[in-house]
């Protein structure tokens, strides 16, 4: 589709600004559009970003597309949209608040250098929340949260944007003239662009330090603050730097075709649910399941889970493999649940109410027995006289449920085996030794 230039002056819709009398919001948004139009940008090409608060609601008025998220997080919706589209031009606008609950990523977007366009509506306070101090307000600025004067030092928006990479940095107010001029800058320089532009929010900051436009100019000089283009380096944007390294790499290189070796044994999506303790190598003999099916021709996905104590715990991997691709990785029934411990059973408990009489339990001997509708079977080596040791019993117990279902021939559980970076003694002994369990 071949979109067309708007004509000047119609970037803004007709709809009256929501703001307080006398706040800098609506003056910032007259000179973005002001920008925009001096630009003659395609509206189809510009993507205006926010998330909570007074300047969170400044993305309707544009006729652009427009992405409007939670508080603090408006740099990271952008980078995705810039990375996904780097064509598109992406503005940020953000207030003071943002800066501070979404500090971790306002200092990743100036270090990757990502190219979006960011306006900080700057007015010292939390304006939508009842006028709290933010992470900018000057030392012993009164707030409703520091009724006594703000005892903490403010945020040097512009300093830490500059040192930690970003590609233009400026600091004005609402009232500079040259305003649009500097916006139209910011958005057509390659990189991040970062814009501070202080302003008055009237409805508390004003009315609580007797605040005004000069007030605005005697703070900067007072803390010794640069003003105008603080910054302006010439600096690669990281979606640009991110595809040429792509490029270099090549397509082949990123994305390889296995070539089948062995015949698959299904012809359906085939669900699979090992259920153990940490440590127990769970994931690991589920991993090497999987890479036999895709050495098969299958597709396959796993997904594990586990405590964040890792090596205490249980420890639970779900595998799927099929001949068609897997959308949706999660497992609801599975066709088989192997249970190794107890730890696996109070985890994988809730899968056997939802099992029937085609699905199968495979336990080892030291797990309780389970009330399910599926065929369980008890698998002890010691039946055969076979000792298995505990790292080994979850690759034991699973090749014995993958030849009950006749899902993944032994040559290839054997083969990926072999390819593996380690252990690949052991790994063969209890292929052997399921396969045994298994009376193959």
């Amino acid at each position: 589709m071949t979109s067309t230039i708007v004509p000047l002056g119609t970037y803004r819709n007709e709809t009256p600004y929501p703001f307080c009398p006398g706040c800098g919001h609506g003056t910032i948004l007259d000179h973005l559009n002001g920008a925009l139009v001096d630009l003659c940008l395609d509206p189809a090409q510009v993507v205006i970003v926010t998330d909570i608060g007074c300047a969170g609601l400044s993305d309707q008025y544009f006729a652009t597309s427009a992405f409007h998220g939670l508080h603090g997080r408006s740099l990271t919706y952008a980078t995705g949209i810039k990375l996904a589209r780097p064509e598109l031009h992406v503005i940020v606008v953000m207030g003071d608040g943002g800066t501070g609950i979404g500090g971790a990523h306002f200092l990743t977007a100036a270090r990757r250098n990502i190219g979006l366009t960011l306006l900080v509506f700057n007015n010292f306070n939390f304006g939508m929340t009842g006028g709290q101090h933010s992470t900018t307000t000057p030392t012993g600025s009164v707030t409703s949260t520091t009724p006594g004067g703000n005892p903490e030092r403010p945020l040097d928006i512009c300093a830490t944007a500059a040192v930690n990479g970003a590609a233009y940095v400026y600091r004005g107010t609402s009232f500079d003239d040259d305003l649009s001029v500097r916006i139209a800058e910011a958005i057509v320089t390659p990189g991040f662009a970062v814009l501070d532009i202080w302003e008055l929010c009237t409805a508390y900051f004003v009315p609580s330090n007797k605040f005004g436009k000069r007030s605005l100019e005697a703070t900067q000089r007072d803390m010794g603050l640069a003003t105008g283009v603080i910054e302006r380096r010439s600096v690669a944007d990281y979606a640009a730097a991110v595809r040429e390294g792509a490029a270099s790499v090549g397509s082949g290189e990123l994305e390889q075709q296995v070539e089948p070796m062995f015949a698959p044994g299904v012809d359906r999506p085939v669900r699979i649910v090992v259920a153990g303790s940490a440590g127990g190598k769970v994931q690991s003999a589920v991993r090497l399941a999987g890479e036999a099916a895709i050495a098969c021709g299958l597709h396959a996905t796993q997904r594990n889970d586990y405590p964040v104590t890792v090596k205490t715990g249980h420890s639970v991997a779900e595998l799927i493999i099929g001949p068609d691709p897997i959308d949706y990785t999660g497992i609801d029934r599975p066709d088989a649940l192997v249970i190794l411990s107890t730890d696996g059973l109070r985890k994988a408990a809730a899968y056997l109410p939802r099992m029937d009489p085609a699905d199968r339990v495979f336990l080892a001997p030291q797990v309780p027995a389970v009330a399910t509708a599926a065929t369980v079977e008890v698998i002890d080596p010691a039946t055969l006289g076979l000792r298995v040791a505990r790292t080994d019993l979850a690759l034991t117990l699973l090749v014995v449920a993958l030849e009950r279902l006749a899902a993944i021939p032994a040559a290839a559980l054997e083969e990926a085996a072999r390819a593996g970076p380690s252990h690949t003694v052991t790994n063969l002994n209890a292929i052997e030794q399921g396969r045994r369990l298994a009376g193959v």
